[in-house]
């Protein structure tokens, strides 16, 4: 079931789609990082000019050094010893759709504990941008049922699957400047 989601997730993404999916936190849409086209279409569906709320998704340390110029140790640390989903926003994006790079040159990336997530990105060879489904950014949605017909009729594919599972708690949020600043922004 999981492999046949995957297979036609990725079809809609290298055609330039726009999904809706489940991750380790919760529904968000998402499509190819690399796509201007398919990023204006989520920012289209999700009424939204602001492509900071934007997060993009890896599966692994050696696919985030392909997006972020220099890993901050303190960035591998916290990955390494964190229990809990954990976003971490990074100085100097590269290799990205530059809408989705910050206007300090700064990149909001996490690397899910999620299977679907995971397999998905690492067949993609790329990273997914995604941003939540909720219309209010301070409160994300904790199950399939709260995401509005409108997102539902608005993505070109909808996974089948974990439409039962209920989202306890949002990620943690971290910006690590290259200078060694650390600011936590959600806990």
């Amino acid at each position: 079931m999981m492999q046949a989601e995957i297979n036609k997730a990725l079809q809609i993404l290298k055609k330039g789609g726009i999904i809706l999916f489940p991750t380790d936190t919760e529904w968000v849409i998402g499509c190819d990082a690399s796509n201007q086209t398919a990023v204006n279409k989520i920012l289209t569906l999700n009424k939204s000019k602001n492509t900071n709320h934007f997060v993009c998704l890896v599966p692994d340390e050696r696919m985030l050094k392909k997006y972020v110029k220099q890993i901050p140790s303190t960035a591998l640390n916290i990955l390494e010893i964190t229990d809990q989903p954990t976003t971490i926003i990074y100085d100097e994006a590269q290799n990205l759709t530059l809408s989705l790079i910050a206007n300090d040159g700064s990149i909001a990336i996490r690397i899910p504990d999620n299977d679907f997530c995971y397999w998905l990105t690492r067949k993609l060879n790329g990273t997914i941008a995604t941003i939540t489904t909720s219309t209010d950014k301070q409160k994300p949605l904790k199950s399939f049922k709260e995401i509005t017909p409108a997102i539902l009729k608005g993505v070109d594919y909808v996974v089948n699957l974990h439409h039962e599972k209920t989202f306890s708690k949002p990620p943690s949020i971290i910006k690590l400047s290259n200078n060694g600043i650390v600011k936590i922004i959600r806990e």
